[in-house]
């Protein structure tokens, strides 16, 4: 009641200043509401004194007013925005009910009860799993009162012919496999439902993200579609009777233009995005605005040379290549404007549909501006590439994901009379799209699956069974259980047993305190360990971490080998950016089970670096607790860890 109350309260004063700004007229001016073009450029179709409509959709550059019957006679402009575009004659009676976009984000959305709000709000969901084609067995979440099954019965995708068309003509040319994958995709996405894929990779990352984004430009051009079909019978209606009462049904806006926000960690991902973007807007027929100034400041400077891309096959992780090759930048935020004809980079937030960020960047906009306006109205959220975004600093995307779908604290010259109402009523975040891309999962993107993915709708977690990871054969491994109760004291309790049990162990022994590597997934526990290290252990020890310069690099990597230090300390982001090969390894302890399994089968092949190792030379000890569930299974497989966590 007191969060209702709160978005009432705010609502009720946007209004207000609203009002307040628009009788700010000089004199001789009419007291009607004309909301400025300055942010979100509102193209104004005037009938009378007594009516006016703004588009969502700008042009590209400001023009004059026009009448109603200017504006239905106005040729189309086959060179400028899409506030010209006609709605086919076809669609304009049976779209409101036939295509999904509509149905789920038009004026009513009948899945938005008051049943399946508080479902929603208590966790109260209905699971099953479902066979999604190629895109796996999918655990599907049902509000419990809601009147829909939870079944997809994958179809045809609900995509507009004018973009599935081309899309399919592409499709031709690549592996069937794929092709199945992109349509069972897109029918799921069709759904509208929240879609979490927790086995994504880098074979299938390029096919993956032009679907999602044929399924957004279809969105946006739905949207857009929409406000240009009741704009048409506003225009009609005046023209007919200009003294009657405009349609009360035409709400078909946010509070603001932007529909789209996608999160990702490096600017290299950006630029394969507005690859995937353009892949649908093909040239000559579309102009890409601003390419060059994007591609060059996305993109490695001129004459650079990518060591990780010209390197031999084989000398970087295929993995690894994919994600660092070119510009790593993480500190990037663009705003993307489709028109008609058009694709517009580096547009203001305010005129942008797409919102293109890193978690980093869009927090530093946030706290400059002091307000997150232009999140207000994200239709849909896509997170890209979450296993990087975990390596880095996990609370900027908590940050962002928290000023999403917020009342805004200005009006922007929104027009009122045009927005949905359950936008009004504070409800955006329950029908927005959300989906989270994932090469596995963590306990910080199931939090945030299970935490902020409220839609209405429904929403599909993809199930991986995984199987154990290759070793070398005849290293013997020994996982070493502690007990831990809650998740709040697990960091403590892992510590203490580490320094009061395991590490003592291996000091006492003359085999394994010396050409031990100790790897650490947490950064905080990393330096935690570090400490405990610098105090009168009576051995020597050196460090590799995310922070440690290209010198201390090298520096620690010959300590270690020549066998001036007995301990390496590692931390799982030191391994992630640099993937460095160790030598001189013969024992391995992992402060608890990597992240990233593949990380666990290269710390057992360094041994093997060095000449005349036998696996027998080789030991591993993993310290792991039950609330390491999800990297056990990636290590010892689905079935594995469930043996070992059970008889605990």
């Amino acid at each position: 009641m007191d969060e209702v109350n709160a978005t009432t309260t705010r609502l009720l004063t946007l209004l207000n200043v609203s009002a307040t700004k628009a009788k700010k007229r000089k004199n001789g001016e009419p007291e009607t509401f004309v909301p400025s073009e300055k942010l979100n450029k509102r193209k104004s179709v005037n009938f009378s004194k007594e009516l006016e409509v703004h588009s969502i959709v700008p042009p590209d550059e400001d023009v004059p007013s026009t009448s109603a019957a200017e504006a239905v006679e106005e040729p189309m402009d086959t060179t400028g925005d899409v506030d010209d575009e006609e709605v086919p004659e076809d669609e304009v009676e049976t779209e409101e009910t036939t295509n999904a976009y509509e149905r789920h984000f038009g004026v009513k959305p009948a899945l938005l009860t008051d049943a399946t709000k508080s479902d929603v709000d208590r966790r109260a969901w209905r699971l099953s799993k479902e066979k999604l084609g190629k895109v796996g067995i999918g655990v599907v979440s049902i509000p419990e009162s809601s009147q829909h099954g939870s079944s997809l019965n994958l179809t045809e995708p609900d995509i507009l012919e004018k973009l599935h068309k081309p899309f399919q003509s592409r499709q031709a040319k690549q592996p069937q496999e794929l092709t199945q994958l992109q349509n069972d995709l897109l029918s799921t996405l069709s759904s509208r439902r929240d879609l979490y894929l927790t086995a994504t990779n880098w074979v299938t990352n390029k096919a993956i993200r032009e679907t999602l984004s044929l399924h957004a430009i279809n969105h946006i051009t739905r949207k857009r579609r929409r406000v240009l079909k009741n704009n048409q019978r506003l225009a009609s209606a005046a023209k007919s009777d200009p003294n009657a009462q405009p349609p009360e049904d035409v709400q078909d806006q946010g509070f603001s233009r932007p529909t789209i926000l996608i999160l990702l960690p490096f600017r290299n991902s950006a630029l394969d995005w507005y690859r995937a973007i353009t892949s649908h807007t093909p040239s000559p027929t579309y102009q890409l605005e601003n390419s060059s100034r994007f591609t060059s400041e996305y993109g490695l400077p001129p004459g650079a040379i990518d060591k990780l891309a010209t390197a031999e096959p084989g000398t970087y992780p295929k993995d690894h290549v994919e994600t660092f090759k070119g510009n790593v930048d993480d500190n990037f935020r663009v705003g993307i404007k489709l028109t008609k004809k058009s694709v517009k980079m580096f547009a203001e937030f305010y005129q942008s549909d797409i919102i293109m960020a890193s978690p980093l960047g869009l927090r530093r906009s946030i706290e400059k501006e002091k307000n997150g306006d232009y999140l207000s109205s994200i239709e849909m959220l896509i997170i890209d590439q979450a296993d990087a975004l975990t390596m880095q600093n996990w609370e900027h995307t908590k940050f962002v994901l928290s000023h999403l779908n917020k009342i805004p604290k200005e009006s922007h010259d929104a027009d009122f009379s045009r927005i949905k109402p359950w936008y009004l009523d504070g409800n955006a975040n329950l029908l927005r799209q959300s989906i989270l891309l994932s090469p596995y999962e963590t306990s910080e993107t199931r939090a945030l699956y299970n935490t902020e993915f409220k839609n209405v709708a429904g929403k599909i977690r993809q199930e991986k069974i995984w199987s154990p990871i290759r070793v070398p054969e005849g290293i013997e491994q020994n996982f070493v259980h502690f007990d831990c109760t809650t998740p709040m004291d697990e960091p403590d309790k892992r510590f203490a047993y580490f320094t009061t049990q395991l590490l003592p162990a291996i000091l006492k022994s003359a085999v394994q305190s010396t050409n031990t590597v100790i790897f650490i997934p947490s950064s905080f526990d990393f330096i935690r360990v570090q400490n405990h290290f610098k105090k009168s252990l009576g051995v020597t020890f050196t460090i590799l971490s995310e922070y440690s310069s290209n010198q201390e690099i090298s520096r620690a990597r010959e300590a270690f080998f020549s066998g001036k230090k007995s301990f390496l300390l590692t931390s799982e982001r030191f391994h992630f950016y640099k993937r460095y090969k160790i030598r001189g390894i013969r024992n391995v302890i992992f402060y608890g089970p990597p992240d990233h399994p593949q990380f666990f089968t290269e710390l057992l092949s360094y041994p093997f670096l060095d000449e005349g190792v036998e696996s027998s030379d080789v030991t591993c000890k993993v310290l792991y607790s039950k609330y390491d569930w999800f990297r056990l299974e990636r290590i010892v497989g689905t079935e594995g860890a469930v043996g070992m966590v059970k008889k605990q």
